[in-house]
């Protein structure tokens, strides 16, 4: 296990974005997976890989990519030690990157599954405010820890693996009302 750690620590220091992005993508297409398997209670023919592909493209293209990002930012410009440093970090998190996230990831999402733009527009009115409200719930918390205790470069890596289950209410949330028809 510890060969593993080693080698997971030395690809992270010399491709820190590339391993965030494939993490990313990894998790949030186990967290559709999730959403599909057992909160959906699809059987395996009922599957849609395409979907997770989507779910995957998302977190390698944009999720992985942008909180990399931000956090390098945040640490650039705010800090990387300390309680103020920390509550600055958590309030613009929360405050600039979530609720742009969000709708970033609810129009990609929608974009995804073929939507025309005026149902897009719709899903944002319809469950955005919802989302940004559950978001409130689980993310502050989550940020003060990591933001206060956790190092830099496994930052993305800790919100990831929270967001597994964030993945799964996502991708159950913004597929709720999809095309789908079960075959029973």
């Amino acid at each position: 296990m510890s060969y593993i750690l080693r080698g997971y620590q030395k690809l992270l220091s010399r491709f820190p974005l590339g391993m965030q992005a494939l993490q990313a993508g990894t998790l949030m297409a186990l967290g559709d997976q999730i959403a599909q398997n057992l909160v959906e209670k699809r059987r395996f023919d009922e599957l849609d890989f395409k979907r997770t592909a989507g779910f995957a493209g998302i977190g390698f293209f944009i999720a992985g990519p942008a909180t990399r990002t931000w956090y390098g930012f945040l640490d650039k410009n705010i800090g990387s030690k300390g309680g103020i440093v920390t509550l600055k970090k958590v309030a613009c998190d929360q405050l600039l990157f979530a609720p742009f996230f969000l709708s970033i990831l609810v129009v990609v999402i929608g974009v995804l599954q073929g939507n025309e733009m005026e149902s897009i527009k719709q899903k944002l009115k319809n469950e955005y405010p919802d989302i940004l409200a559950s978001n409130y719930k689980l993310w502050p918390a989550v940020q003060l820890l990591n933001f206060g205790i956790v190092p830099l470069q496994y930052q993305v890596l800790v919100v990831q693996t929270v967001a597994l289950l964030w993945n799964t209410y996502i991708s159950y949330r913004t597929n709720k009302d999809s095309t789908f028809k079960s075959k029973n």
